[in-house]
């Protein structure tokens, strides 16, 4: 009837009511969720919207797309240090026909010579790739051969730094350029000058190796020198010498003489502790620390050392960071009186020199491998400071190689290990002296792990022909 009819209608609209202001209430709810009870407004103030902005912006800024004649980009958070777990892709595109110019203006991203923890690729479809970069040294001009490049950032969950700024301009095929100290080559590849005359042909022309010096041309720095007077220089000199370097000089003369080493136009990176760039002279025919007559760093130019016997180890360490003029050095073989020889460890008086702040003269001794991850390696013995990475102590070293460990699961992983460890825990010879691992060792590894490294998107990152090309157990390491 009537009564029963407009009942019916007054319940379903109470329902109604009810139903639209509970859906109200969990919107209300959800967009004011730190509000009590079911209250119809949001006051939002500056306060309350501060929490959603930073995730919007970080995600504005860390990659996407760039299209235009011209752009820069950054890292996240720049100038500030990027935070970890960063993953950031850029795609860069200009108009057909044309080609990409990249220049990185400032760049600092953790990281060793492998790249494997923080990194910037370069990547594009008709090029070689992709090419990482880490570390303080800007990576020279880019000049893509298409009008599409990728760039990635990666970072892991460890150390961060200020990260990179960088730009980009559309340029035609044959405006492609380099900045002024770099060196062009193969119609757009950009080298840094370090890499110029360093024994290795880096561009496809050959131009980077040519018209160099004929002490250049044989390859890397470093080699026995047996002649009777010589000398040598680092790579390059006296144009800036490349970066990652380590050159070791054993100067062999007849028995009978000593050795008067002379150093000119030298010039490396200062450090206090010369833990950077450093020249190190030993009396002996290897680098234990017994035979130790200086470490030698900065603009002051050395003394003239003088051996206690026939033979004499130059050794020349540069990391990846500044570069410098390096130095050239002389030497000659000087008869030595019948019973004199020998009789001090400098051959002579001790010198001044030795207990000056310039000069510090360090040292290490073995002491027993204690990385888990590097037991069982054909040797249990092993020396730090590592003066080849900059790494204090093995507990130092044990936390790098955490990383590394996630690579087990490959096949090639025992030789992989066996060529990380005695890099980064190298083996200790009896006079407290390390070893490098020996060339075929690098090359051993990389033959079985490039392409599975590469599947990864990892490239090889490490050039095995600065390592002793050699079998022998006294000039370097190989199970």
């Amino acid at each position: 009837d009537c009564k029963f009819t407009w009942l019916c209608v007054a319940l379903m609209s109470a329902i109604l009511v009810f139903l639209v202001a509970l859906l109200l209430g969990i919107v209300i709810h959800r967009e004011c969720p730190s509000r009590e009870g079911w209250g119809m407004g949001c006051d939002r103030g500056v306060g309350d919207t501060e929490p959603l902005m930073p995730t919007l912006l970080a995600r504005a800024a860390c990659g996407g797309t760039l299209r235009g004649p011209e752009g820069s980009f950054s890292s996240p958070n720049y100038p500030g240090p990027y935070p970890p777990d960063a993953l950031c892709i850029w795609r860069i595109e200009v108009g057909p026909g044309l080609a990409i110019q990249l220049k990185m203006e400032t760049f600092s991203v953790e990281g060793t010579a492998s790249c494997l923890f923080d990194r910037v690729e370069l990547y594009e479809e008709q090029g070689v790739g992709p090419l990482a970069f880490c570390g303080n040294v800007a990576p020279p001009t880019f000049n893509t051969n298409s009008n599409h490049l990728r760039v990635t950032f990666v970072s892991d969950s460890s150390v961060g730094a200020p990260g990179f700024s960088a730009r980009y301009r559309a340029v035609a095929p044959s405006e492609k350029s380099c900045a002024w100290d770099e060196h062009f080559c193969d119609q757009g590849l950009c080298l840094h000058l370090g890499f110029v005359c360093d024994g290795f042909h880096d561009c496809a022309d050959k131009s980077d190796e040519a018209n160099c010096s004929l002490k250049h041309k044989g390859g890397p720095c470093g080699g026995p020198l047996t002649t009777l007077e010589g000398h040598f220089s680092t790579p390059s000199h006296p144009q800036p010498y490349p970066h990652q370097q380590l050159c070791l000089w054993q100067i062999s003369v007849p028995v009978g003489h000593v050795i008067d080493l002379h150093f000119h136009n030298f010039s490396l990176e200062s450090h206090e502790d010369c833990s950077f760039d450093f020249v190190e002279v030993h009396d002996s025919a290897g680098t234990g620390a017994a035979s130790l007559m200086g470490r030698f760093c900065g603009h002051q130019l050395p003394p003239t050392l003088t051996s206690s016997r026939h033979v004499m180890t130059v050794l020349f360490v540069a990391d990846e960071g500044v570069a410098d003029n390096g130095f050239f050095a002389t030497y000659q073989g000087a008869g030595c009186p019948e019973g004199l020889c020998g009789n001090h460890p400098w051959g002579f008086s001790r010198p001044d020199w030795i207990n000056e702040a310039p000069h510090p003269v360090v040292g290490s001794v073995c002491e027993p491998v204690e990385v888990e991850m590097c037991l069982g390696l054909g040797y249990n013995a092993t020396s730090f400071p590592n003066i080849w990475l900059a790494i204090p102590d093995q507990e130092g070293a044990a936390e790098v190689l955490q990383d590394y460990q996630t690579l087990m699961e490959l096949a090639c992983y025992q030789h992989l290990r066996l060529l990380i460890c005695s890099l980064f825990v190298p083996k200790c010879t009896p006079d407290g002296g390390v070893l490098q691992p020996c060339r075929a060792v690098c090359l051993a590894a990389e033959l079985r792990c490039q392409q599975s490294l590469g599947l990864l998107g990892i490239l090889w990152p490490i050039n095995c022909n600065i390592l002793p090309d050699s079998n022998d157990p006294v000039e370097c390491f190989q199970p």
